[in-house]
């Protein structure tokens, strides 16, 4: 991934942060017959160091998990928020007008080699703490153990579970660093009124003095 200084973030709590806010990545895998991707939520382990394994599963119907060639790396990219930045946001287009639009966003790229696997108490413990992710949060959360377990194990049969020992981990945070200071309250005052808090408090985060 193309990363100029001003983008680049090296922080290993930083970009586990951003993976695990990310939720849904994009697998690429090369096979046989050239590249194959697939959408699939995945976790984050913080172990084994330095970047932890991510951990999700795909359809056993899914080519992906039998084609994949495991003697080649997979690469899993995460995205944050992002959006169009339109120059009206900045100082500089009062001053003297020579700015242009850009997009502001946020790429994990993980890559390590990706496993499958199909035991049953490997996938239920991976879909339970998969689906408690997101239903703790929730004022009635359902849980696996209210489906009937015959059925919960029904389903289980029809996909595999994947993990990936991350090799590699890079990550791009572009939310208006290179703009010189004076435009960069008007592209969060810009984002806010244009109803993009949550790119707005990206680019406050990403701009703010050490």
């Amino acid at each position: 991934m193309y990363i100029p200084d001003h983008f680049n973030e090296v922080r290993t709590a930083v970009l586990h942060d951003l993976i695990r806010a990310g939720g849904l990545a994009t697998l690429v895998s090369m096979t046989e017959d050239g590249m194959i991707a697939s959408h699939a939520p995945m976790m984050l382990d913080s172990e084994p160091g330095p970047y932890g394994t991510l951990v999700g599963h795909l359809a056993k119907a899914n080519p992906h998990a039998r084609l994949a060639d495991s003697a080649v790396q997979t690469l899993v990219i995460f995205h944050g928020p992002d959006g169009y930045i339109t120059p009206s946001y900045y100082a500089a287009k009062k001053e003297h007008g020579k700015v242009v639009p850009t997009w502001n966003y946020t790429a994990i790229h993980a890559y390590g080699t990706l496993e499958v696997f199909d035991d049953p108490v490997r996938l239920l413990a991976v879909v339970t703490r998969l689906t408690n992710q997101y239903e703790t949060p929730r004022a009635a959360p359902w849980a696996v153990s209210d489906a009937p377990a015959d059925f919960v194990q029904a389903h289980l049969r029809g996909i595999v579970g994947i993990a990936l020992p991350i090799a590699r981990l890079e990550g791009k945070v572009k939310m208006s660093q290179n703009r010189p200071a004076a435009d960069q309250p008007g592209v969060v005052e810009g984002l806010r009124r244009d109803g993009r808090d949550d790119l707005a408090e990206a680019v406050v985060r990403a701009t703010a003095k050490p």
